[in-house]
């Protein structure tokens, strides 16, 4: 977004506005890549499995806690920004395990 000090703050709010439209309309239509968030999950799942294994209930429901508020978090937020159906879930599941991408 380009800052021009010397053009009206209607006409600067109007332009704004259009480019967070396109943005938007651009982030909706994008496909999710999900590689890295299967990866993310897998990861979650086997942390989860041996704090179950082991017998750390309480770790257990802490981090599966944890994951689940940020999922709902995720979820809502995406929700909230006017996407709908499955691709609003695969953009939350994006969100709260493609922290793997970089791994």
């Amino acid at each position: 977004m380009h800052f021009d000090e010397n053009e009206p703050q209607a006409v600067r709010d109007q332009r704004f506005a259009a480019e967070r439209a396109q943005l938007r309309a651009r982030r909706r239509s994008a496909p999710v890549d999900l590689r890295p968030a299967r990866f993310g999950a897998g990861i979650v799942a086997v942390v989860l499995v041996l704090l179950g294994w082991f017998g750390r209930f309480a770790a257990l429901g802490v981090v599966g806690g944890f994951f689940l508020l940020w999922f709902t978090v995720a979820l809502v937020w995406v929700h909230a920004d006017g996407d709908r159906g499955g691709h609003a879930l695969r953009r939350a599941y994006r969100a709260v395990f493609g922290w793997a991408e970089g791994l």
